[in-house]
């Protein structure tokens, strides 16, 4: 019994060597609290039935798992504010493009306007439906058959009574078939970048579109 009082007491003396100073703190502060507890466990336990060798071993490997745990975080959240850096420089290359973005707004400028439609499978029917800000039908544009994915359209501001629409903001909506069965056809804005903002805390940046607004850089469907 005395061996093992003595190896026990030996190990508290060498963990209170290692324990650091109370106001340590950082990337080690989770490491240094179960080193301090390990140390004051050892120093105050019953002599008569001192801590087993292996107790104290399995504890100072979960020590190093806590610890290595805890550094991996700190690494993967030094990669993710990196990548979210570069996604915001890579992103400023699209300002002053145009892009088609999730949306229902038809900007109509010198009798043209753009949007876009995304087809979750191919449709042997897909019409456009123009409408103004009163959300009457101003025109109806009959795209015919299309493959599935993303694609632009025009409207050359022509209205269903042969007159000429006058140049402003319009909105549209779109309905797919195929087979008569009806398709859920995503609408596309068309709009031009014109700044960036940096996504925070890792997350991913946000795009100014004129005549849209901020929308998420993951949700561009389409570079134009």
């Amino acid at each position: 019994m005395s061996t093992i009082v003595g190896s026990s007491t030996s190990a508290a003396a060498a963990l209170a060597a290692m324990a650091p100073p109370a106001s340590a703190s950082g990337a080690n502060s989770l490491q240094n609290t179960f080193l301090t507890l390990l140390v004051t466990q050892l120093q105050n336990q019953d002599p008569l039935n001192p801590a087993d060798n292996s107790e104290i071993t399995s504890q100072m490997a979960q020590i190093s798992t806590v610890d290595g745990i805890n550094q991996l975080n700190t690494t993967m959240q030094a990669m993710a504010a990196s990548f979210s850096a570069n996604q915001s420089l890579q992103a400023t290359s699209l300002i002053g493009k145009s892009v088609l973005v999730p949306g229902t707004s038809l900007q109509l400028q010198n009798s043209t306007a753009v949007g876009g439609v995304n087809l979750p499978q191919a449709a042997d029917s897909v019409v456009v439906s123009v409408l103004d800000s009163s959300g009457q039908t101003v025109d109806t544009v009959d795209l015919g058959a299309q493959a599935a994915g993303v694609f632009g359209f025009q409207w050359d501001g022509s209205t269903n009574n042969g007159a000429t629409a006058a140049d402003g903001n319009y909105t549209f909506s779109v309905q797919a078939s195929q087979g008569g069965k009806a398709i859920n056809a995503a609408a596309l804005a068309a709009g031009v970048v014109g700044g960036v903002t940096p996504g925070a805390a890792g997350a991913a940046p946000v795009l100014q579109v004129n005549g849209v607004g901020q929308v998420a850089l993951s949700a561009v469907a389409q570079i134009m």
